[in-house]
């Protein structure tokens, strides 16, 4: 394992459980940016627990398993993340919501995942 790829996938999972957590628990400070987003999405808030912060949660999981000494369920996992947060920025693309939920998810989230992927060995 490279010292790059242990940073990343690390990085990742950290963002993944914090994300992830904070959906679940509707942390008061994401909660402001992420509920007007939701809403201009179409996304209902009780989607929060399932599938948004389980999928995020099940992600990081899957990266620390990765980590761990199961590489294919870390490869498996930074699939599934991509595929999620390409899904999550299609559905804020559809309707035109341009928001730093939007931005957070193509510039930070997914491609934490895409280097996560790309680094696995």
């Amino acid at each position: 394992m490279s010292t790059a790829h242990l940073i990343v996938t690390l990085v990742a999972i950290g963002a993944n459980t914090f994300s992830g957590l904070a959906a679940i628990t509707r942390f008061g400070p994401v909660m402001k940016v992420l509920a007007p987003a939701m809403a201009n999405a179409g996304v209902p808030q009780t989607w929060l627990v399932f599938p948004i912060g389980t999928l995020k949660l099940a992600g990081a999981a899957g990266l620390a398993v990765g980590l761990l000494g199961a590489p294919i369920i870390g490869a498996a996992a930074a699939i599934g993340l991509i595929l999620y947060f390409v899904c999550a920025a299609y559905t804020h693309v559809r309707v035109g919501d341009y928001s730093q939920t939007f931005f957070g998810a193509v510039g930070v989230f997914l491609p934490l995942a895409v280097a996560s992927l790309a680094l696995t060995r």
